[in-house]
């Protein structure tokens, strides 16, 4: 809804409250609720706060009046001491506040009838994954008239090649400037690549500049579109497919490597293990899922969450992996794919799509905000500005200083002429003038060597960015004045930071700084710290047949656990790989397969390809403390838990609470 409306709405909500209410509830707000220290707490200051996190929009526990009169008063006293150590005078929190008010003060300076354009556009974009290729044609975003109508004749040319049929692949190897789209070659720093044909896979809203997402999203599958300007030149797009989005994806895969110039047989070998690992997991309906990835994947990093990767949208994966998880059902497994990579066993686990105008719209207004198509709404919010705040230039002043700018303003060693009048007034805003010295030295702050280009019009540019950046601050420096909402959003924002500096010094630091401290705490609470049963064990993975018997007769050999990384090191057996240590049930699928008793070996093959896994226990532990080393994560968060409550205890006593209990019975029937 925009700012007026809701403002209306407002007035007319309060049009049928009774008059004996408003001022009735108008005397309560006003009334102090409390005291705390020194300083007095009215009932508005509170309730506002009780609303805005109790009642208001989506509340994830909700409070009583008195729950929450404690955390309020909790919160209060934590500022207060915050602001008696002055830790809102030091210029990293003046720093880190300034940059919070400049984010929170995006959505008051931009124009609501543009924003809205724009976001009901990218909602319908965002509801299509577009897969395309494209052949750039590079030409600079400052370029001259010449060099750009150059470019744009290349790009015709190209582009009536690909229409009469000519293979948009090929096309895009010979003339793209886009690198991606050839192959290269190994170096010393990097390994072979085989290039994309010019091929983007697929992508939605955002994931492309917004002159490229235009062009693509007005082009038909199947066609060709004309040349589209960019920053980067001009692109000729060819779109494949636009099908309904997945939104965020989660996937699961079990991923089989490939080495970019891997040979025709190992292909081959590695999409018959592929095909094997399918074959089992069809077998047992996919519920071994998770016992295939720990065993086969090359994904180690995804090996011990079942394959899970990280949430990714479409355009953050190669095509082929997204084509699959097109044509999945959750929880299905596919075939085999194969992508540039290796192999990739796929389990689609869940996709998002595309919620309701009313969810998706928070976010991209807020995409909107970084992203070049804002410009949009900056150019109306500017013009609202100057008329709201009276803006007047005076052409003649100008006209006069422009004049006297000679060419050194191009090679960035600009010097205003003697003659130039510094107090001449360029413009005034609310009546306030801004003159010619502080453009003189924004002129010299800002220049850059330029070519191509008069002295005057590039001094008019500056001038353009100059008059726009004071008048969008002055229009920043009100908003306090002109938006109460603005001022407590800062104000929140503020105690918040403060309140974050202040835990880290008397809580979260001091626990990780006091050795002594924490030591006496997990001395006094180590019952709270125990291990599960667990098993001492060596884990060994061997890949290849012709290793399995050396390294069974190291093992029948009586080769101490410890030691056998070392004796399969010393007598150079490949394809070996020893992991030792302590294991709790689940944290190891083929000690959990091991009867729990010292001295077991137990032999795992597989089902799947030539690999075996010996498991050898040496020793069983029952429950047990942790030693702090092991437990330090857990027992410093409960430490600083202790701390907290300790020094809240010492806050109370530095600012006693005093509190209107007849004033805090009328707050309670109000949240009744």
């Amino acid at each position: 809804m925009k700012k007026n409306n809701l403002l209306k709405t407002i007035a007319l909500a309060s049009l049928l409250v009774p008059t004996f209410y408003l001022n009735a509830q108008s005397k309560l707000d006003k009334k102090v609720l409390m005291t705390i220290g020194n300083e007095p707490v009215t009932v508005k200051e509170f309730t506002d706060v009780y609303y805005k996190n109790n009642l208001k929009g989506e509340v994830i526990e909700k409070k009583s009046v008195d729950e929450y009169l404690d955390l309020f008063v909790n919160f209060r006293m934590k500022v207060m001491d915050a602001e008696a150590q002055q830790l809102d005078t030091s210029a990293k929190f003046k720093q880190e506040l300034a940059g919070y008010r400049k984010q929170l003060a995006k959505p008051f300076m931009s124009s609501d009838d543009i924003t809205d354009e724009l976001i009901q556009e990218a909602y319908q974009r965002k509801q299509k994954d577009i897969r395309a290729s494209h052949i750039l044609i590079r030409c600079d975003k400052h370029a001259l008239p010449s060099d750009t109508l150059k470019a744009y004749n290349k790009a015709i040319e190209v582009r009536n090649k690909a229409v009469k049929g000519e293979d948009f692949g090929e096309l895009a190897v010979r003339y793209s400037d886009d690198p991606s789209a050839k192959d290269t070659k190994a170096t010393e720093q990097t390994p072979a690549r085989k290039g994309n044909r010019g091929d983007l896979g697929y992508f939605t809203v955002f994931d492309m500049v917004y002159p490229f997402e235009t062009g693509a999203y007005n082009t038909k599958p199947g066609h060709i579109s004309m040349p589209v300007r960019s920053d980067f030149g001009y692109h000729i797009i060819k779109v494949q497919s636009v099908t309904d989005a997945l939104g965020t994806i989660q996937a699961a895969h079990i991923f089989l490597q490939l080495p970019f110039d891997a040979s025709a047989e190992d292909e081959a070998a590695m999409r018959l293990k592929a095909d094997n690992i399918y074959k089992e997991l069809k077998a047992q309906n996919g519920e071994n899922w998770n016992d295939a990835v720990t065993q086969y994947t090359d994904d180690r990093g995804t090996a011990t969450r079942g394959g899970t990767l990280s949430s990714f949208t479409v355009s953050r994966i190669v095509p082929e992996f997204i084509e699959v998880c097109k044509s999945l059902k959750v929880n299905e497994i596919a075939k085999p794919v194969r992508t540039s990579y290796g192999f990739h066993i796929i389990k689609l686990l869940n996709t998002t799509g595309v919620g309701t105008f009313e969810k998706e719209s928070p976010a991209l207004a807020e995409r909107i905000e970084k992203d070049m198509r804002s410009k949009k709404s900056e150019e109306m919010v500017l013009r609202q500005v100057k008329k709201e705040y009276r803006f007047v230039a005076n052409d003649k002043n100008l006209e006069t200083f422009l004049a006297t700018v000679d060419s050194t303003i191009l090679n960035k060693a600009y010097e205003p002429a003697k003659n130039v009048d510094k107090n001449a007034t360029l413009f005034t805003l609310d009546g306030h003038p801004t003159r010619v010295s502080e453009f003189v030295d924004y002129i010299q702050a800002n220049q850059q060597q330029q070519r191509y280009i008069s002295p005057a019009t590039y001094a008019y540019q500056l001038y353009e960015n100059f008059s726009n950046e004071k008048v969008m601050d002055y229009a920043d420096a009100h908003l306090e004045d002109k938006y109460p909402e603005f001022k407590a959003m800062v104000q929140e924002y503020r105690d918040g930071i403060l309140l974050f500096d202040l835990m880290d010094r008397e809580v979260w630091d001091k626990a990780s700084k006091d050795t002594i401290g924490l030591e006496n705490y997990y001395n006094s609470h180590a019952s709270n710290y125990m291990w599960k049963d667990r098993v001492y064990a060596a884990v060994v993975s061997v890949s290849k047949p012709e290793s399995l018997p050396k390294v069974k007769a190291l093992i029948e050999a009586g080769t101490p656990i410890d030691s056998l990384r070392a004796f399969v090191l010393r007598d150079s057996i490949p394809f070996t790989n020893v992991r030792k240590g302590f294991y709790q049930r689940g944290d190891n699928q083929f000690v959990d397969q091991t009867e729990w008793k010292a001295g077991v070996v137990k032999e795992i093959p597989s089902t799947v390809d030539q690999s075996t896994v010996i498991v050898c226990i040496r020793e069983v532990r029952q429950p047990e403390p942790k030693t702090l080393k092991e437990a330090k994560g857990i027992v410093t968060s409960d430490y600083q838990v202790e701390l907290e409550k300790t020094w809240m205890e010492t806050l109370r006593k530095k600012y006693p609470v005093s509190i209107d209990e007849k004033v805090l019975e009328k707050v309670r029937k109000l949240y009744k």
